[in-house]
């Protein structure tokens, strides 16, 4: 996977403005084209100026940093409109904000529901990018969507140094003790458990040579997305990589899926990639490149900070 194209949204709140900066920033790293747009707190109450107000940060960021930066001139955006702006998108960055509501409470918080939404990864920022990614951690489960998650860590930043974490469930451990198993049999279950996992870790490396000497990993025992919350602290992160299965808001609101519980625990940015994650189509790929070339778009910002 490359990333061409950076979707990032905003209220234009200072908070949701850090999020405009680390997707810049990824696009200077990977030569993209940003695309900036509203998402307001309120549907029914876009920002004030917000057109004009976002499309001076655009030219700002473009004379700033030299990189081609455009906006969506519409500001009362829902999430199903950003969702569509970002199948032509390789990701989508957006703030973490929560919302106390009955909506958020049922059906997950925004950034949660345009995971759920959107096929391209989701980075959802928590801190002030004062630097590039130094440290990513990848929790892996070991389908074959773990792969694909570890791969895209090194894409993202190919000089972090990437950690490999994998947490061991006990629900099986604990149904041997309520079946009163000897402490011999639950000692063997834990032991085999163990290599296992280290030979499924061994299985996401095995195929990146190149890299092997960068990565770490490493292995816990019990809920995954709490013991991954707490790795990224003890390893200090500043990044934490979860895949995300499709699952109805009705499942996540009953049983809470990892990413979901990763996101509201974190304090490290969170990028959430979909096990169906989709890269950009060639046909949107080629209008959204094709758009970018022509002089005359609406909302184009130059490299050299030049509206049109």
């Amino acid at each position: 996977m490359q990333i061409r194209s950076i979707l990032a949204v905003t209220d234009l709140s200072l908070q949701a403005n850090l999020a405009i900066e680390r997707a810049a920033q990824l696009a200077v790293e990977h030569r993209a084209i940003l695309k900036l747009m509203v998402l307001p707190a309120r549907v029914d109450a876009p920002p004030a100026n917000g057109a004009s107000r976002l499309t001076h940060a655009a030219k700002d960021l473009a004379s700033r940093l030299g990189i081609t930066v455009r906006t969506v001139e519409q500001t009362a955006n829902t999430l199903a409109d950003v969702a569509e702006e970002a199948t032509c998108a390789d990701l989508l960055v957006l703030g973490y904000r929560r919302e106390r509501t009955l909506a958020a409470l049922l059906r997950g918080q925004p950034a949660e529901r345009l995971a759920r939404l959107c096929r391209c990864p989701v980075l959802v920022t928590k801190t002030v990018p004062r630097h590039r990614y130094r440290r990513i951690l990848v929790a892996v489960d070991f389908t074959p969507a773990s792969k694909r998650l570890v791969k895209l860590a090194w894409v993202l930043d190919g000089d972090a140094e990437v950690e490999l974490f994998h947490a061991i469930s006990t629900l099986n451990e604990a149904k041997l003790r309520s079946a009163e198993a000897s402490q011999q049999a639950i000692k063997a279950y834990r032991h085999e458990c163990m290599r296992h996992a280290r030979d499924r870790i061994f299985w996401l490396t095995d195929s990146f040579d190149a890299r092997r000497n960068r990565v770490m990993t490493a292995i816990g025992h019990g809920d995954p997305a709490l013991q991954a919350v707490v790795q990224q602290e003890h390893a200090g992160a500043d990044l934490l990589m979860v895949g995300k299965r499709s699952n109805s808001p009705f499942a996540d609101f009953i049983f809470g899926s990892v990413a979901q519980r990763v996101l509201g625990w974190a304090s490290s940015d969170v990028l959430i990639v979909p096990d169906d994650a989709q890269t950009a189509t060639r046909v949107a790929a080629r209008q959204r490149i094709e758009a970018e070339r022509s002089d005359g778009q609406r909302g184009f910002v130059s490299a050299a900070g030049r509206i049109s």
